[in-house]
């Protein structure tokens, strides 16, 4: 069995209407040092769940009231992304491809392999811990960029976008000495490297014009995604 799963944090929630398979699972879990809470259906975990909790979720395809993939939905039209891992006893490819395609970690037919599951959570795990912490690093940024002025935010913009000190005095109307001096500030407020690091920044902040932050983090798979340090 699995024993590294006790470095990992959060709770493993786990939603199945059947008692035998609720109780096994959070025996396991406790087996290898894991938290876990049960809960009978979908509209009980949705009662007590705070999208704040670290962890993960084992669900059950097939409940009464809601289903799993309804709970799934659900979790999604809420703007909650805890990692998902779904286990059917009636499952099929149509069903396991929606589940994956709506972003279920794993998708695992009845009787699973206890060992394949605690890698399963062991990876959903992981996985929150990395949106947590690219939710974190955003905060971060966040706070960092309500601290610019007005006039910063146009000028980190325009940085952004490569214009040289000598353009930008022109086109603000000062002096180049007095970029210099916003730039200097911009970069530290933002706790920056140097413009590139501070494009990333703007980048992942979703920034549209000379607005505030807007829209969500660039994903594992787009171009310029980075892992926060």
């Amino acid at each position: 069995m699995t024993q590294d799963s006790t470095q990992l944090v959060g709770t493993v929630f786990i939603v199945d209407d059947e008692d035998a398979v609720r109780d096994s699972l959070s025996l396991l879990m406790r087996s290898v040092g894991l938290r876990s809470q049960t809960f009978t259906d979908a509209i009980s975990f949705l009662a007590s769940y705070e999208p704040s909790q670290r962890g993960c979720l084992i669900l059950d395809v097939r409940m009464p009231h809601m289903s799993g993939l309804d709970l799934q939905q659900e979790l999604k039209r809420r703007g909650w992304n805890p990692p998902i891992i779904f286990i059917t006893g009636h499952g099929d490819v149509p069903m396991a491809v929606e589940a994956m395609r709506a972003g279920a970690t794993a998708f695992l037919q009845k009787p699973f392999n206890f060992d394949e599951l605690i890698r399963r959570v062991n990876g959903a795990l992981a996985l929150d811990a990395e949106q947590h912490q690219r939710q974190r690093g955003r905060e971060a940024r966040r706070e960092r960029y309500a601290k610019l002025t007005p006039r910063e935010r146009e000028i980190a913009t325009r940085l952004c976008t490569g214009a040289a000190n000598k353009a930008l005095a022109s086109e603000f109307g000062l002096s180049e000495r007095t970029i210099e001096t916003h730039r200097a500030n911009i970069l530290r407020k933002m706790a920056a490297k140097g413009v590139a690091d501070l494009a990333q920044m703007i980048l992942l902040l979703g920034l549209t014009d000379y607005g505030l932050p807007a829209g969500p983090d660039p994903q594992p798979t787009d171009p310029l995604y980075f892992r926060p340090r």
